[in-house]
């Protein structure tokens, strides 16, 4: 990593001196990378970028932006660009207005403002949309001109708060890929909340996973999702099929109806008990293999969608591409299941 433009050292966040909302928070963040912090609610990530962006203050630790700590300094002395959710425009002010404010707030002329406004609106896909009001817009326009306006005064730092949260399904995906070229043309640095771990994998350099108010995993996209640091991160990222089970021996897993799962189990104990994940889409329809029955078939355009009674669980699940050629099972057909020793991932059952 290059020298960070924010480094957290040590911070914990409390609201009644007992519990840790955020607890030893160590994070060093990579000038003009995008980090996503994401977890469920609850999880520690919006505390975290609140007290970035000094909407909150720490409990213990420092804060360092650029090198200077900006824990104990006003939000508005922060030069921090802020994108919320719910858009957080003046709708008394036009668009080219709602821009406007943070040069005019900063002493900019209004050459510069002008100018700045004009390309700001043109960086986000909306010239001539100036002189609208807010409520004139869509809500993905809205978000574009949220957007522009944390850009607007070249920030080195932009936090955005689950803001494609309120949008539809395809809009929201739209503006994923909206806010990526964005940050690949400016090279700002941005941190980004979200619950979503689709947006997430989508649109991040790093993820940052969090439960209880501490950070399980921080890695790529991929890493995260292929060599998950423990349980909790394994099901939070895409889906899984979790199962207990016990190392027979170093090659082999035993469930608990009795069937043998190869894989390589290392750091265990032969008769430990622990927990397998296989991913959905690890696993195969084969000739041979474990025997399984499907118990319901849904297709979603790409993929089918397999729940299947295997091992003695009811809800053991599969996916089958839909442009492999072979025919999609039947509900109630007995078919076999070929699961690599490299698809199951093996963790403690005491994993978060």
């Amino acid at each position: 990593m290059s020298e960070p433009i924010v480094r957290f050292r040590a911070v914990s966040k409390s609201y009644d001196g007992r519990a840790q909302v955020v607890a030893g928070l160590d994070l060093d963040i990579a000038r003009g990378e995008f980090l996503t912090l994401l977890g469920p609610s609850g999880s520690g990530k919006t505390t975290t970028l609140m007290m970035l962006a000094g909407f909150e203050d720490p409990s213990e630790g420092s804060i360092e932006l650029e090198g200077r700590r900006i824990d104990t300094v006003p939000p508005h002395k922060r030069g921090i660009g802020v994108v919320f959710q719910n858009y957080a425009l003046f709708p008394h002010m036009t668009v080219a207005q709602n821009l406007a404010f943070p040069l005019s707030v900063r002493g900019t002329s209004r050459a510069e403002i002008a100018a700045r406004t004009a390309k700001a609106l043109e960086m986000v896909r909306l010239s001539g949309f100036g002189d609208r009001r807010p409520q004139q817009l869509s809500g993905g326009q809205q978000q574009r001109v949220a957007l522009a306006r944390a850009l607007i005064f070249s920030p080195t730092l932009v936090l955005m708060d689950e803001p494609l949260g309120a949008l539809d399904k395809q809009l929201r995906e739209e503006l994923q890929l909206e806010i990526r070229r964005i940050h690949a043309t400016l090279g700002v640095t941005i941190v980004y909340v979200t619950h979503d771990q689709s947006e997430a994998l989508t649109m991040s350099d790093r993820i940052a996973v969090f439960e209880g108010g501490r950070i399980q995993q921080l890695g790529t996209a991929d890493a995260i999702y292929e060599r998950p640091a423990n349980a909790f991160v394994a099901g939070f990222i895409g889906e899984n099929n979790r199962m207990e089970a016990v190392v027979a021996d170093s090659t082999t897993l035993r469930l608990a109806d009795g069937t043998m799962l190869p894989t390589a189990p290392h750091g265990f104990s032969t008769g430990e008990h622990v927990l397998a994940c296989i991913r959905p889409e690890k696993v195969r329809l084969a000739e041979a293999g474990h025997p399984a029955t499907v118990t319901e078939v849904v297709y979603l355009g790409d993929h089918c969608r397999l729940r299947l009674s295997f091992a003695g669980l009811p809800d053991f699940f599969a996916k089958r591409a839909s442009e492999d050629g072979m025919a999609v099972p039947r509900q109630g057909e007995a078919v076999f299941l070929g699961i690599p020793d490299t698809a199951v991932m093996v963790f403690r059952a005491s994993s978060p």
